[in-house]
Protein backbone atom coordinates (compact mmCIF):
# COMPACT_ATOMS: atom_id res chain seq x y z
CA UNK A 1 0.00 0.00 0.00
CA UNK A 2 1.45 3.44 -1.10
CA UNK A 3 1.42 6.19 1.35
CA UNK A 4 -0.35 9.30 0.30
CA UNK A 5 0.61 12.75 0.71
CA UNK A 6 -1.74 15.81 1.48
CA UNK A 7 -0.21 19.20 0.36
CA UNK A 8 -1.58 21.87 1.37
CA UNK A 9 -1.41 25.17 -0.66
CA UNK A 10 -1.79 28.73 0.73
CA UNK A 11 -3.60 31.61 -0.44
CA UNK A 12 -2.57 35.17 -0.54
CA UNK A 13 -3.93 38.10 -0.46
CA UNK A 14 -3.31 42.11 -1.06
CA UNK A 15 -5.33 44.88 -0.55
CA UNK A 16 -5.02 48.04 -2.67
CA UNK A 17 -7.05 50.49 -4.79
CA UNK A 18 -4.96 50.03 -7.85
CA UNK A 19 -6.42 48.66 -10.83
CA UNK A 20 -4.83 45.42 -12.27
CA UNK A 21 -5.14 42.28 -14.19
CA UNK A 22 -4.44 39.00 -13.71
CA UNK A 23 -0.98 38.22 -14.80
CA UNK A 24 0.55 42.20 -13.57
CA UNK A 25 2.81 42.70 -10.94
CA UNK A 26 2.27 44.58 -7.54
CA UNK A 27 5.92 45.96 -7.68
CA UNK A 28 8.13 47.90 -4.57
CA UNK A 29 8.42 51.65 -4.82
CA UNK A 30 4.65 52.94 -4.36
CA UNK A 31 3.41 54.82 -1.60
CA UNK A 32 2.24 52.59 1.22
CA UNK A 33 -1.43 52.73 2.89
CA UNK A 34 0.37 53.82 5.97
CA UNK A 35 2.83 56.20 5.37
CA UNK A 36 3.77 58.96 2.26
CA UNK A 37 6.87 57.65 1.56
CA UNK A 38 7.37 54.77 -1.45
CA UNK A 39 8.38 51.77 0.26
CA UNK A 40 10.88 49.09 -0.84
CA UNK A 41 8.48 46.17 0.15
CA UNK A 42 5.27 44.77 -1.28
CA UNK A 43 2.98 43.69 1.84
CA UNK A 44 0.38 40.52 1.28
CA UNK A 45 -1.37 38.46 3.71
CA UNK A 46 -2.33 34.84 4.15
CA UNK A 47 -5.77 36.26 5.84
CA UNK A 48 -8.52 37.89 3.85
CA UNK A 49 -8.99 40.14 7.09
CA UNK A 50 -5.62 41.61 6.75
CA UNK A 51 -6.12 42.43 2.85
CA UNK A 52 -9.48 43.80 3.22
CA UNK A 53 -8.02 46.64 5.76
CA UNK A 54 -5.31 46.99 3.39
CA UNK A 55 -7.82 47.55 0.68
CA UNK A 56 -10.22 50.36 3.17
CA UNK A 57 -7.23 52.22 4.34
CA UNK A 58 -5.40 52.64 1.20
CA UNK A 59 -5.29 56.05 -0.01
CA UNK A 60 -7.14 57.48 -3.24
CA UNK A 61 -10.64 57.29 -3.99
CA UNK A 62 -10.62 54.38 -6.76
CA UNK A 63 -12.17 51.61 -5.54
CA UNK A 64 -11.29 49.27 -2.99
CA UNK A 65 -9.83 46.17 -4.28
CA UNK A 66 -8.14 42.67 -3.12
CA UNK A 67 -6.42 40.66 -5.24
CA UNK A 68 -5.13 37.22 -4.88
CA UNK A 69 -1.10 37.11 -5.13
CA UNK A 70 1.58 35.03 -5.92
CA UNK A 71 5.10 36.07 -4.25
CA UNK A 72 7.96 35.92 -7.16
CA UNK A 73 10.94 35.39 -4.77
CA UNK A 74 11.79 35.12 -1.07
CA UNK A 75 9.59 36.09 1.44
CA UNK A 76 9.74 37.02 5.56
CA UNK A 77 7.27 37.59 7.78
CA UNK A 78 6.11 41.58 8.44
CA UNK A 79 8.00 42.76 11.26
CA UNK A 80 5.84 45.78 11.47
CA UNK A 81 3.00 43.84 12.93
CA UNK A 82 4.73 40.34 13.87
CA UNK A 83 7.43 42.44 16.19
CA UNK A 84 5.26 45.07 17.31
CA UNK A 85 1.97 44.10 17.43
CA UNK A 86 1.10 39.87 16.91
CA UNK A 87 4.04 37.95 17.75
CA UNK A 88 3.61 34.97 16.20
CA UNK A 89 2.37 36.15 13.32
CA UNK A 90 -1.33 34.93 13.85
CA UNK A 91 -2.43 37.57 10.73
CA UNK A 92 -0.49 35.77 8.46
CA UNK A 93 1.15 39.38 7.19
CA UNK A 94 4.62 38.91 5.14
CA UNK A 95 6.55 41.24 2.69
CA UNK A 96 8.65 40.55 -0.37
CA UNK A 97 11.18 42.66 -1.61
CA UNK A 98 10.44 40.55 -5.32
CA UNK A 99 7.10 41.50 -7.18
CA UNK A 100 3.81 40.11 -5.88
CA UNK A 101 2.06 38.43 -9.51
CA UNK A 102 -1.91 38.84 -10.05
CA UNK A 103 -3.38 35.53 -10.02
CA UNK A 104 -7.17 36.95 -9.83
CA UNK A 105 -9.54 39.29 -7.98
CA UNK A 106 -11.52 38.73 -4.44
CA UNK A 107 -15.37 40.11 -5.53
CA UNK A 108 -18.41 40.51 -3.26
CA UNK A 109 -15.78 40.37 0.03
CA UNK A 110 -17.91 42.02 3.00
CA UNK A 111 -16.00 45.37 4.26
CA UNK A 112 -15.67 46.47 7.93
CA UNK A 113 -18.16 48.72 9.51
CA UNK A 114 -17.58 52.41 9.09
CA UNK A 115 -17.39 52.85 13.03
CA UNK A 116 -14.52 50.27 12.88
CA UNK A 117 -12.70 51.46 9.71
CA UNK A 118 -13.10 55.21 11.51
CA UNK A 119 -11.59 53.49 15.04
CA UNK A 120 -8.27 52.23 12.94
CA UNK A 121 -8.21 55.41 11.40
CA UNK A 122 -8.40 57.30 14.30
CA UNK A 123 -5.76 54.94 16.32
CA UNK A 124 -3.19 55.23 13.22
CA UNK A 125 -3.54 59.09 13.13
CA UNK A 126 -2.76 58.98 17.09
CA UNK A 127 0.01 56.88 16.57
CA UNK A 128 1.54 59.64 13.71
CA UNK A 129 0.84 61.90 16.45
CA UNK A 130 2.89 60.09 19.10
CA UNK A 131 5.81 59.35 16.29
CA UNK A 132 5.36 55.72 16.62
CA UNK A 133 3.38 54.97 13.19
CA UNK A 134 6.70 53.98 11.83
CA UNK A 135 7.19 51.47 8.91
CA UNK A 136 10.25 49.30 9.50
CA UNK A 137 11.39 49.25 5.66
Amino acid sequence: MAASATMFVRSFFHGTRADLKPGELVVVGHQSNFIADPLSWVYFSGTLDAAIWGAELAAGGERQRIYVVEPTGAVEDDPNLTDKRFPGNPTLSYRSRDPLRIIGEVTGWQGHSPEQIEQMKEGLARLTEEGANTIID
